[in-house]
């Protein structure tokens, strides 16, 4: 699979889910929109506390597979960065938390869903935010600059991993931390699931095995480094899952059962490079 075609795949269908929802509708399984890269993996991620206050459209944007400011232990006057923002929902939380003094920067490659998101924070009325737009494997920012990288089921649409995380601890201030929540595989997977687009865009087929998630991670400089699964899914998310591909959900079962899960992966950037 073209790395080309898998960022025009993602591009696109994210596009589509910020127009819908731009318009009224859901991104969501189920939604107005009948999009395929909702549920189960995206439900009920945000309680009613932190939904408080947000745009409706924040909300119904989100797409991703947990709740990262829930995970990271963000504090006032520290820097944020959301890696694929999408709408805006967890840049929008984080920004709460690091005020006063603080900033969360929103990256994302899709037209669409920063003018969503840009949208999201002129009705929320905050200020301490910015929306960058580009790719994750090129983040337009400093060497050494942000406190935090957040990230929500992102990571994992990405056909180049080993740059996303590098690009990551580039960014990331000695100490910084490392907090996102991704889509993550305990053993092989058919390859009818990892050759799908669709699924790839769907946070399923890209998805990374635990270890190799964690010597990426470590290859990319970062330590103390833990993945910590926080909803495993059975056969009958993955009929949801593979629902319209042409895949034969119960005959692959077996194979499927209790593989995938989202995570919480945390990681930290050492505060010095041991000298050699």
């Amino acid at each position: 699979m073209a790395d080309n075609d898998i960022k025009t795949a993602v591009q696109n269908k994210y596009g589509e889910a910020a127009r819908q929802v731009a318009a009224g509708g859901t991104a969501c399984c189920g939604g107005a929109s009948g999009l395929s890269i909702c549920d189960p993996i995206t439900r009920n991620l945000y309680d009613e506390s932190q939904k408080s206050g947000l745009p409706a459209e924040a909300v119904a944007a989100s797409l991703g597979c947990g709740n990262p400011t829930a995970l990271a232990a963000l504090r006032p006057g520290e820097i944020v960065l959301d890696l694929g923002s999408g709408g805006g929902i967890d840049v929008l939380l984080s920004a709460r938390r690091v005020a006063p003094g603080g900033k969360a920067y929103g990256l994302d490659m899709a037209d669409e869903m920063l003018s969503l998101a840009r949208e999201n924070q002129r009705k929320a009325g905050v200020e301490n935010v910015e929306f960058l737009r580009g790719e994750i494997e090129n983040i337009p920012l400093p060497q050494d600059f942000v406190d935090v990288v957040i990230s929500n089921c992102v990571i994992n649409l990405s056909a180049d991993k080993d740059r996303v995380l590098r690009e990551a601890f580039r960014v990331l201030k000695p100490g910084g931390r490392f907090a996102v929540s991704d889509v993550v595989v305990r053993g092989p997977v058919p390859p009818a699931i990892r050759k799908s687009i669709e699924l790839w865009v769907g946070c399923v087929a890209g998805s990374m095995d635990e270890s190799d998630y964690r010597a990426k991670l470590a290859a990319a400089g970062f330590a103390e480094i833990e993945i910590e699964p926080t909803r495993v899914y059975g056969i009958e998310d993955a009929r949801q899952f593979l629902a319209g591909q042409g895949i034969d959900v119960d005959a692959i079962a077996p194979a499927v059962e209790g593989k995938f899960a989202s995570a919480f992966i945390r990681a930290r950037k050492p505060t010095a490079v041991a000298k050699t």
